[in-house]
């Protein structure tokens, strides 16, 4: 009997993480953190323990609340999609109530963790939480342009590593939000393309022209070469402490070619796969290009 006991309560254990892993989008968050480390690495004179766990644990937080936030306002249309109907909230899992205290508490942690490190930094947490919750998550049945508000909090984690290890806001971290900033758009218009059936069933509004057609290839061809442009800038000198050099500004060079490779395919193909390819060019892009910068700094 104890032994069924001590097996269901694990079993529940189990299943309590599972959900809160997948309220907080664990693996978006950790991708987001990465992010935000990669930017503390380039800003900082000298890395200390203290302030990067502060960065990753308050950058969790942050991330994690918007991402709990957002399955609360729209746990009615995730009801609706393939995807999504089997979240915690919608699925019947975890209750709305529940999910509104772990978002919460997260955002509180997370506004403490980071105040820590400075007030800019807690600022800008903020301001990511709030665009992505109360600007972008409501347009997204709106307007396509939800994608241009939600690029915003999705470019600040890589800028935030910066302004948490120098607590200066200036062309360097800029620059490094300009970089996610353009990303996000290839990015998400591509899972866009692959998932346009699906988002139709919640009602979303994701693909730039509102279907899968040249207008939108075009675009996502658009912004991934002033991607690859502005990812660049910093080996001309002209981006303060930010610099790269030639040898790094080539191996990113090529590496954003080959992300331009599989955006000329969507617009030769136009089918799912080709977006599906292009998306994870695009993630694997972001993580490499980071890598690079970082390393470069060291060498």
């Amino acid at each position: 009997m104890k032994s069924a006991t001590g097996t269901a309560e694990t079993g529940a254990i189990q299943l309590a993480f599972t959900d809160f892993k997948e309220i907080t989008k664990a693996r978006l968050a950790i991708s987001v953190v990465f992010s935000a480390v990669a930017g503390y690495l380039l800003g900082a004179s000298e890395i200390r323990a203290v302030p990067l766990l502060l960065l990753v644990l308050g950058g969790y937080c942050m991330v994690g609340a918007s991402n709990a936030y957002n399955q609360v306002i729209e746990r009615s249309l995730d009801k609706r999609m393939h995807r999504t109907r089997h979240r915690p909230i919608p699925s019947g899992r975890m209750r709305v109530s529940t999910a509104m205290a772990i978002a919460i508490v997260m955002t509180l942690a997370g506004v403490a963790l980071l105040y820590q490190l400075n007030p800019r930094t807690a600022f800008f947490g903020a301001l990511s939480i709030f665009l992505y919750t109360c600007v972008y998550t409501p347009l997204k049945t709106v307007t396509p342009l939800a994608v241009f508000v939600g690029a915003i909090p999705g470019a600040i984690p890589f800028m935030l590593g910066w302004v948490a290890a120098t607590d200066n806001f200036g062309i360097e971290p800029g620059t490094l939000f300009m970089i996610q900033f353009f990303w996000q758009f290839p990015h998400f218009w591509a899972l866009g393309w692959m998932l346009d059936e699906d988002y139709r069933r919640g009602g979303f509004k994701m693909l730039p022209t509102g279907k899968k057609d040249t207008g939108t290839v075009v675009q996502i061809i658009m912004y991934t070469i002033w991607m690859i442009v502005i990812s660049i800038i910093p080996v001309f000198g002209i981006t303060g402490r930010l610099s790269l050099s030639v040898p790094a500004a080539v191996l990113i060079f090529l590496m954003g070619l080959v992300m331009l490779w599989f955006a000329l395919r969507l617009y030769e193909l136009r089918d799912r796969q080709s977006a599906r390819s292009l998306m994870l060019s695009s993630v694997t892009y972001i993580t490499l290009m980071q890598i690079v910068y970082v390393v470069d700094s060291f060498i």
